[in-house]
């Protein structure tokens, strides 16, 4: 890359800071840390970091709160987790307030390390725009979706969706009329190794369809196909 990547870390534990600042720069990129929630949300509110590296038990404000209101703010800035909280929930959580990725303590550096490279190339600094990423606006009958400025109209009045909400309407957008199976969706839109079943996938949808959908019960766009996926219809 021409310029290094800029990561705002926020975490309050000295030494882990320290840790990950040391070897993220000894790989080319600058770091700010933030040691508190509000000083961090601060500093993420700006929207000129590349990542957030966000720890989730913080004083001040909680990482979920910073999560929160960065993305209420509109700020796309990709978010990797660092969470003692193994369960499915928390994580789950997470990715549901916005996170990208999440990292559970205790880490290596070199995990940490591949999940952030890892994300970059999924965002926009990383590669640009994926070769079978939607046009940036679509219409769809009463729909229109702005995939650069990530926005959805439904008959001229704007819907809001959560981060992964819209992710994965993307992605079944990208499809172009076929099938996404559950795992599919899970890997791509939650970043899921192959094998992981969770019903997160229905949850989203469902909120998804409520939102777009006149009559969720009966979905124009959203179609769920027995034993194989969902598909997205014009």
């Amino acid at each position: 890359m021409s310029e290094p990547v800029r990561i705002l870390l926020i975490e309050d534990n000295a030494n882990i800071a320290r840790m990950i600042k040391l070897n993220m720069e000894l790989e080319g990129a600058t770091v700010e840390v933030a040691a508190d929630g509000a000083a961090g949300l601060e500093r993420a509110l700006a929207g000129d970091a590349d990542l957030v590296v966000l720890d989730l038990m913080l004083p001040l404000r909680s990482g979920y709160d910073v999560l929160r209101h960065m993305r209420a703010d509109g700020i796309a800035t990709p978010v990797i987790i660092l969470t003692a909280l193994g369960a499915e929930t928390e994580r789950l959580h997470g990715f549901a307030e916005g996170a990208d990725d999440y990292v559970t303590k205790p880490f290596s550096v070199l995990e940490l390390s591949a999940r952030i490279q890892a994300v970059l190339r999924r965002s926009a600094r990383g590669r640009g725009v994926a070769a079978n990423a939607p046009r940036p606006v679509q219409t769809f009958g009463d729909l229109r979706v702005d995939a650069d400025a990530r926005t959805v109209h439904r008959d001229g009045v704007p819907i809001e969706l959560r981060p992964k909400e819209f992710d994965l309407l993307l992605a079944l957008i990208a499809r172009a009329g076929r099938v996404a199976s559950r795992k599919e969706l899970l890997t791509e839109v939650w970043r899921y190794e192959p094998g992981v079943i969770s019903r997160t996938i229905d949850t989203h949808l469902g909120a998804l369809r409520r939102k777009i959908e006149y009559d969720p019960a009966r979905p124009r766009h959203i179609a769920t196909v027995r034993k194989a996926g969902f598909r997205f219809m014009p």
